[in-house]
């Protein structure tokens, strides 16, 4: 006999009040109630990023009450203490206040499952409480497996997740999906190596590689800017376009996080995910269709068009690192990178990386694109700027200086927008040309409750859509971009061609050689 999952008699949050700016929108799907298992669930990123998303999308009521979550740690918690603890991280954590009513709503469907990431019995008896679970809560079998541990137990939890079963899809079970969470892989090989693993246990339609940065509101709308607007996306190409700039700069040092970011640097940790996600995104072709496969089809194609014939004089040439030391940040004084916990006093590793890239293909050839990512800068800022070619003739010679060319930029963070430059005609009876900026800003242009990148992104995982999430073949080709550049480093710094670091203090924009790469070719970093 059929299961029958039991009526909850909880009532649902009140929904949100009415948005006249919002009036005729798309309203958000809702998912199919789902238990969502977190391991790693006592972790850093369980209390400031996973649970307060989950309690905000059902503040808003984007997700369904039978919804579940379990969570499964080596430390010994009962459910309530769970709980109780969550309950403060999401107070703290949550980008709107806790509400009691509502979180008691929410928690009560919070489960704590203790047990060691290697222990096969353990995930057993996970297997047996999802069942339980699922017919007391209703959540159909459906699950959301959520790795939030370090990358080096990922395999060991999805070996055990498949001897267990837990993959399965359909014949009386619903669906089974697994989040992962960068890096994924130290380099080429080990990211090949990690696929493998998880292809032998779940499809790679179950497989979510999550990178919060394709999460962000402005992000997801560069999509929309480009393919829906019928000014733009004639002039975006070499003829028009004189480069790309992208830059994600941090204030902050490593936080903490020494013996991470020793074995990673700004280009694991940085460039080969994020910065080479938002370079496919701005150089990518119109997709056939707006769903996952075309769009990351696109997105693969420009990640294999980039120029990535490395050898030692071309990284020289086209590629900076730095490493912050002592300096001054927001009017305090700040520890360089090798007087942090956990960090070498001898490191070579890269806190800071500028390049010169390439796509060789018939829209991007000869325009250069220039990244550069680092911590302890000026400022925390994202953005993505385009700067399009000087008119072909000069016009208005009694004009002193010549005006800016165009320029496109798209703020990512903060103060999230869109800013295009262009030239006009100073009012008086002289002719004095200058350039002027129109700025759109998404905070006074939509009154509206923007959501966090790990609610947009857990969400969307929920319901099946992976458009924003990372493919296999797209890993590995990012990849191949940055692995012979790390190689390259290696080996100068095994043969005692060590860099001299620290060369930039902390609170400027980077080494003086990242300057140079721009300006040798008579351009400069735009000042954010």
């Amino acid at each position: 006999m059929a299961r029958r999952a039991p009526t909850l008699t909880r009532s649902a949050p009140p929904r949100p009040q009415a948005n006249p700016l919002r009036a005729g929108l798309r309203l958000e799907r809702v998912p199919e109630p789902a238990c969502v298992v977190v391991f790693g669930a006592t972790g850093d990123l369980t209390h400031r990023k996973i649970l307060p998303a989950l309690y905000n999308l059902r503040r808003v009521g984007l997700l369904p009450p039978e919804t579940t979550v379990v969570a499964f740690a080596r430390r010994p918690y009962t459910d309530e203490q769970y709980r109780a603890e969550l309950k403060e991280a999401v107070a703290q954590f949550s980008r709107v206040p806790i509400q009691d009513a509502l979180w008691d709503d929410f928690a009560a469907g919070i489960f704590y499952q203790q047990g060691e990431f290697h222990d096969q019995e353990a995930y057993k008896r996970l297997s047996q409480r999802l069942e339980q679970l699922s017919v007391a809560r209703g959540t159909r079998d459906n699950r959301l497996f959520y790795l939030a541990t370090p990358p080096s137990l990922g395999p060991t939890i999805i070996e055990n997740l498949g001897k267990a079963s837990l993959d399965a899809e359909g014949r009386g079970h619903g669906w089974s999906r697994i989040v992962i969470e960068k890096p994924f892989g130290q380099d080429l090989e080990s990211a090949r190596e990690l696929n493998r693993d998880v292809g032998h246990v779940f499809r790679e339609s179950q497989v979510y590689r999550i990178d919060h940065y394709l999460g962000k509101e402005t992000v997801r709308n560069l999509l929309v800017f480009r393919f829906g607007n019928g000014i733009f996306e004639p002039i975006w190409n070499r003829r028009y376009v004189d480069h790309v700039q992208i830059t994600v700069a941090e204030s902050l040092g490593v936080e903490g996080r020494g013996a991470f970011y020793e074995e990673a640097g700004a280009s694991r940790d940085i460039l080969q995910n994020h910065m080479l996600q938002l370079l496919s995104l701005v150089a990518m072709e119109p997709p056939i269709a707006f769903d996952a496969d075309d769009l990351r089809n696109e997105k693969l194609r420009v990640l294999r068009a980039i120029d990535c014939d490395w050898n030692e004089e071309r990284v020289a040439h086209d590629v900076v690192r730095g490493q912050y030391g002592p300096g001054w940040v927001a009017g305090k004084p700040v520890p360089g990178y090798r007087e942090e916990p956990e960090v070498a006093r001898d490191s070579t590793t890269e806190t800071f990386v500028a390049l010169r890239l390439h796509i060789q293909n018939w829209r991007w050839a000869d325009v250069p694109f220039y990244l550069r990512t680092g911590k302890r800068l000026a400022k925390p800022a994202t953005e993505i700027s385009v700067q399009f070619k000087q008119p072909p003739l000069a016009l208005f010679h009694d004009v002193q200086q010549n005006p800016e060319p165009n320029l496109l930029a798209m703020r990512i963070q903060p103060d999230e927008g869109i800013l295009l430059r262009f030239v006009a005609k100073v009012p008086g009876l002289g002719l004095d040309v200058r350039s002027v900026n129109m700025d759109f800003t998404y905070g006074s242009s939509f009154v509206s409750d923007t959501p966090e990148a790990y609610e947009t992104l857990l969400l969307d995982a929920m319901l099946g859509d992976a458009s924003l999430f990372t493919r296999a073949d797209e890993v590995e080709a990012a990849w191949a971009v940055v692995s012979p550049i790390d190689r390259m480093w290696d080996q100068w710094d095994q043969s005692g061609n060590r860099p001299q670091f620290p060369n930039y203090a902390a609170g400027t924009w980077g080494p003086e050689e990242a300057d140079r790469l721009i300006e040798r070719d008579g351009r400069r970093w735009r000042r954010l």
